[in-house]
C-alpha cells in the first residue's frame, strides 16, 4: 500500500498587490470566511491522509509559524528569508525543501482558495503508478489571466497530457491552479542542475521546468471544475469574503 504524499506549501511571498494588508500579515494569513488561508489547506491536506507538510517562508515568517495547525498534522518550515535573505522563486524553494520530502509529493501555493479540491490518495496512488513527472490541476480561466497557461490532450490510453503551446497555437489554454503531483526526479538532473537542499540559495521559477517535461510527453493534467480563486488582490479578498458559503 502506498503510504500518503508530504506536501509542501508555497508560502513566501511578499504579496505585493495585496499591499496594505500585507504589511503587517503575511498573506497566507488573511482570513477567507474568519480562516486564514493557509489553514484552509492545511485541513484539507489532513483530511486527504497527508501527515506531513511543509511551509517555505520569507515575509514575516514568524507569524506564519505561530498560526494554528490542525492536531496531529506535522508541519515544519523551509525559512528562506532567515537563510537567504528573501524567498527563492518556486523551483529554488522546492529543490531548497527536497530532502524532506517524500518521493512523490502535492505542492500548492498557500494564497489560492479551493475550498472543495481533494487531495486524494487515489491521486497519489495512481500518479505514483505512472511514469509522468507531475501531474498539474488546471482551472477555467479566471478574469485576471484570459490567455490561460497551458493546453490540455485527452489521450486514449492514459492520463490527459499538458501542453506546453507556442504562442501562435489556436488551441485553448486554462490556468494552472498551483496545484500539482510531483516526483523528485523533475527537481533533480537532468532537468533541474540545482543541488538538493538547494545549498547556494539558487533562485528558479517552476515553469521552464514544468514546459521541458511536457515538450516530452512527461506531464498530465486535467480541469478541475470546482470553486478556485488566486487570492491576489484587496478585491478579490473582500469579494470572497462578501459570497455566502
Amino acid at each position: 500500500m502506498i503510504r500518503p504524499a508530504s506536501a509542501m506549501l508555497l508560502a513566501a511571498g511578499r504579496g505585493e498587490r495585496m499591499r496594505p494588508l500585507t504589511d503587517s500579515c503575511p498573506k497566507p494569513l488573511l482570513k477567507v470566511h474568519g480562516k486564514p488561508l493557509l489553514q484552509w489547506h492545511l485541513e484539507a491536506l489532513q483530511q486527504g491522509g497527508c501527515q506531513q507538510v511543509l511551509v517555505n517562508t520569507d515575509w514575516l515568517d514568524e507569524q506564519i509559524e505561530q498560526s494554528a495547525q490542525p492536531p496531529g498534522l506535522s508541519v515544519a518550515f523551509s525559512h528562506e528569508g532567515r537563510d537567504f535573505g528573501g524567498a527563492l522563486e518556486t523551483a529554488g524553494g522546492i529543490a531548497r525543501a527536497l530532502p524532506q520530502l517524500d518521493e512523490v509529493f502535492w505542492v500548492l501555493a498557500a494564497d489560492v482558495y479551493t475550498p472543495g479540491f481533494e487531495f486524494s490518495q487515489a491521486a497519489v496512488e495512481r500518479f505514483t503508478a505512472g511514469n509522468m513527472l507531475a501531474h498539474l490541476w488546471l482551472v477555467p480561466n479566471p478574469a485576471h489571466n484570459p490567455g490561460g497557461d497551458f493546453g490540455l490532450q485527452a489521450m486514449s490510453d492514459g492520463p490527459a497530457l499538458a501542453l506546453n503551446l507556442s504562442k501562435g497555437d489556436p488551441r485553448p489554454r486554462h490556468t494552472f491552479s498551483t496545484i500539482g503531483l510531483y516526483r523528485r526526479a523533475l527537481f533533480e538532473s537532468p532537468w533541474c542542475d540545482i543541488a538538493a537542499g538547494n545549498p547556494q540559495g539558487i533562485k528558479a521559477p517552476l515553469a521552464p521546468l514544468l514546459r521541458r517535461a511536457m515538450d516530452n510527453g512527461l506531464v498530465s493534467a486535467e480541469l478541475y471544475p470546482g470553486p478556485w480563486t488566486d487570492v491576489g488582490t484587496p478585491q478579490r479578498l473582500a469579494e470572497l469574503n462578501d459570497h455566502q458559503l
